[in-house]
Formats: structure tokens, C-alpha cells, sequence
């Protein structure tokens, strides 16, 4: 496994950004892994690397890098009293889809001058609040973008700008959302809205409800993972991966 990390120019400055892909038998199709708000960190390494072993061109950009370079936090981050929890909170509230769309382009451009990267379609996936993201960049980039999936994504119909509930239209790949039972930043009746409104704009793919788990069932160090449910994330992953990017 190659790992590296470099920074990815962007509109607002260098994104810092973490890279494995496989040592052989590349070029590789490029997916973006898309962090959650507690940010980057071992855990999310160990599944960018988990990817990039079936044999693709990983990305895991540290989306808070407008914020500077002390966006890293320790793991009392999850512990909601925690001074951690709070610097992170100062620096999420000020999250916008748009400025992320900008990142995405920037790094589409990057990626393109990769000699390791297969030219073609991307994937991209988020986790909680980078769920939207994921959802938002395949309408931004429907030629590029044609695989994106958003587990436990948080707020998925809301009044933000590029909200994904509103340019479901616009996808020109497929979608896999998966959506956890207990979620309090997704509740059921907002998932059986987005699911009427998936039907209605035709667009290609699933949304999957994931029964008796909670918000953050996919990492192993939270308090909340779910062994059996974390697996099945990464099958409908990685077989929408392997449907769309080869």
C-alpha cells in the first residue's frame, strides 16, 4: 500500500489530504472519503486504507482546513462536555455545502494530473455531516461524480443552499443512502420524505434503512458500532463502487 499525505491547492488555500492506493496493478479509479464532523483521524485512515487494498485511488481531505492547521482532534471529540468536542464545534457550525462543492472541484483537478489515477468516473461517500456532501457533489458533478453513497448523512432535507433533497434531478449516476433507525439527526419521518422524493425525481439507486443501529454505527471506535451493520456498509459500498468505477 502507497500512502502519502499532500495538500491539494484549493480557492481558499492548501487542503491537507490523505492518499493510499494500492502498490500495483494501478491506475486506480479515485474515490473521496469524506469525514465525519468529529474529523480526520486513525479510524478514518484504517477505512481509506481498507479501500484502497480492493483497489482504488483513495482520498480523505480534512475538510476543515479554512479553519487552519489545528483541526485535529483527540478522541474526547465524541464526549459532548469535552473542551475537544467544543473547538471542533466552532469550526463544524461554520460548514456550507458550497465551499465543499469548490473543494470537490479542486479535487477532480487534482486527480486528473495523477499519473496512479484511471481516467473516467469517481466515487465520493461521506459520513454524518459529510453525507449531504457526498449526495450534493454527484448533482454538481453529474459527469464526474456518478457513485455516491451517505451513511447516517445528517440533515438530508433542510433549507441549506445545495441541499441534496433538492437536486436529486440532477444526478446522472447512482446513490446509496443508508440511514440508521435511531438517528436524531435524521429522524424516520424525514427519511420516508427523502424516500418519496427519490421516487419522484427517478433517480437511480437505494436508500436503505439500517434497523435497531444508531448514528455512527460504522466506526469501530464508537460507542455506538455495530459489527454486523459496519459490514454491511462496506458490502453496498463497495459493490456500488465496483457496479460504477470498475
Amino acid at each position: 500500500m502507497i500512502e502519502q499525505t499532500l495538500d491539494i491547492a484549493t480557492r481558499d488555500g492548501a487542503m491537507a489530504t490523505f492518499i493510499c492506493h494500492p502498490e500495483r496493478g494501478g491506475p486506480f479509479p479515485a474515490v473521496f472519503l469524506l469525514m465525519d464532523a468529529h474529523g480526520v483521524r486513525d479510524e478514518l485512515r484504517d477505512m481509506a486504507r481498507r479501500l484502497g487494498t480492493v483497489g482504488y485511488y483513495v482520498l480523505l481531505p480534512n475538510l476543515y482546513y479554512r479553519a487552519g492547521p489545528d483541526t485535529i482532534y483527540g478522541p474526547d471529540v465524541r464526549d459532548r462536555n469535552s473542551a475537544e468536542y467544543a473547538r471542533m464545534r466552532t469550526v463544524r457550525t461554520k460548514m456550507t455545502i458550497p465551499p465543499v462543492m469548490s473543494d470537490i472541484g479542486a479535487m477532480l483537478t487534482f486527480i486528473d494530473g495523477r499519473p496512479e489515477v484511471k481516467r473516467g468516473p469517481v466515487g465520493a461517500h461521506g459520513y454524518c455531516m459529510s453525507g449531504p456532501y457526498a449526495l450534493a457533489a454527484a448533482a454538481r458533478y453529474p459527469d464526474r461524480i456518478i457513485a455516491a453513497a451517505s451513511f447516517y448523512g445528517t440533515w438530508l432535507i433542510n433549507d441549506a443552499e445545495e441541499s441534496p433533497h433538492l437536486s436529486l434531478g440532477k444526478v446522472k449516476g447512482e446513490l446509496y443512502i443508508a440511514c440508521a433507525e435511531h438517528d436524531e439527526l435524521a429522524p424516520l419521518p424525514m427519511v420516508e420524505e427523502l424516500r418519496g422524493l427519490f421516487r419522484r425525481a427517478d433517480t437511480a439507486g437505494e436508500i436503505e434503512l439500517y434497523p435497531a443501529v444508531h448514528h455512527g454505527f460504522a466506526f469501530p471506535e464508537a460507542r455506538v458500532y455495530d459489527q454486523p451493520a459496519a459490514e454491511r456498509h462496506w458490502e453496498r459500498l463497495i459493490a456500488l463502487y465496483r457496479r460504477r468505477l470498475g
